[in-house]
């Protein structure tokens, strides 16, 4: 069964241990992010705003992190690469925007020990990954990042999506790595509850705020409800496709599979959800922690 990679009943939440960590012992914050549009974020664009405000809100409820590790919907690679650099550049992934969003500034450093400490938590589960040194942060790191902590003064690296994006392999990429919970670090999935590019520019008419509303509430209940058993949970998001307008808010599943490996990670329901609109779209976030 596809059940069957959360393991015994014993070792899930139901016993109050995964994978021998006490969840009251729990030092690390989870966060699936909806990170916008490009750089507008960046660039005062009014429709972000509600966003902006958001995430800025998140950094300031958190407690501060030692570290930050995020997973971004814009790097997918045949196994996990891990940025190992111990100053990393920045990568500007889109075309098309001001010249202003081709200088944008985030001087970040790396942290090549946590990223060693990720290959060697993913070894032993057969995880095949790789260091990066050449490869810049993408704007799903650096534009959330910006937002929440402008000061650039907490360590950071980048972890790729395994190409192909089958939401099984990122539920036991984010389960291999239960460990760093016992660290101070917030773990971001950087994606986009919403992301339909046609829809961002297109006409917005009933139908397609109904998709995108049903959705939203059908993962806010996936990620949120308390009566969901955790093997119902996992395979609501394995089987994702099925949800009321899925195809409709995700064409392409890039921005929903870092969700994936945060609940690998986390393994029960978030405790907070932020909610907004971008650019005339409702977006969520989800929080453990």
């Amino acid at each position: 069964m596809r059940y069957s990679l959360f393991g015994p009943l014993s070792d899930t939440i139901e016993g109050n241990l995964i994978n021998g960590l006490n969840m009251t012992e729990q030092k690390a914050k989870i966060a699936f992010l909806s990170h916008g549009g490009g750089p507008l974020p960046l660039l005062g664009d009014p429709a972000h705003q509600e966003m902006v405000t958001n995430l800025q809100s998140l950094a300031e409820e958190l407690p501060k992190p030692e570290a930050i590790v995020v997973f971004s919907a814009h790097w997918e690679e045949s196994e996990v690469s891990i940025v190992s650099s111990a100053k990393p550049s920045l990568y500007y992934d889109y075309y098309g925007f001001p010249e202003e969003s081709y200088h944008i500034q985030y001087p970040v450093a790396g942290n090549p020990q946590l990223a060693s400490k990720i290959q060697s938590l993913l070894a032993p589960k057969k995880i095949a990954c790789h260091m990066e040194d050449n490869r810049g942060l993408d704007h799903g790191v650096f534009v959330p990042l910006k937002i929440m902590y402008p000061e650039a003064d907490i360590p950071t690296i980048q972890v790729s999506l395994l190409n192909g994006l089958d939401p099984e392999e990122h539920l036991k990429l984010g389960r291999a790595l239960r460990s760093l919970l016992s660290e101070n670090i917030l773990i971001i999935g950087s994606g986009f509850s919403f992301h339909n590019l046609k829809a961002f520019f297109g006409a917005s008419d009933q139908q397609s705020r109904l998709l995108n509303e049903s959705f939203d509430q059908w993962l806010t209940e996936t990620c949120m409800s308390a009566s969901l058993h955790e093997f119902e949970r996992a395979e609501r998001l394995l089987e994702w496709k099925n949800a009321p307008g899925a195809m409709y808010c995700h064409p392409r599943e890039e921005h929903l599979i870092p969700l994936h490996i945060c609940y690998g990670l986390a393994q029960r329901a978030a405790d907070k959800r932020l909610s907004f609109e971008v650019m005339g779209k409702k977006a969520s976030c989800f929080v453990w922690g």
